[in-house]
């Protein structure tokens, strides 16, 4: 059964983060999201300004989510594995 509690730490516990830790994490995912999105949309009228900036964002986010990221096994399997 999934408590109220659990809605909000879950998720964070299997990235290795406490709620606040993963707040942050995700509040500068958003405000890098956000600037490459401003420049974006500069870069569509502007086709001269930020050439690469939004490609660069993309890579930069892609690196911290996915390749350099600290993901544990969600706790329900956690029981399972040391069991094995």
């Amino acid at each position: 059964m999934t408590t109220l509690k659990s809605l909000f730490t879950d998720h964070p516990a299997s990235v290795d983060e406490g709620y606040f830790e993963h707040m942050g994490v995700a509040l500068s995912f958003f405000a890098k999201m956000f600037a490459a999105s401003l420049a974006c949309l500069v870069h569509a009228f502007l086709p001269f300004l930020f050439i690469k900036t939004g490609s660069h964002a993309i890579e930069e986010l892609h690196d911290r989510m996915v390749v350099n990221r600290n993901r544990h096994t969600a706790p329900a399997n956690d029981a399972a594995a040391v069991r094995s």
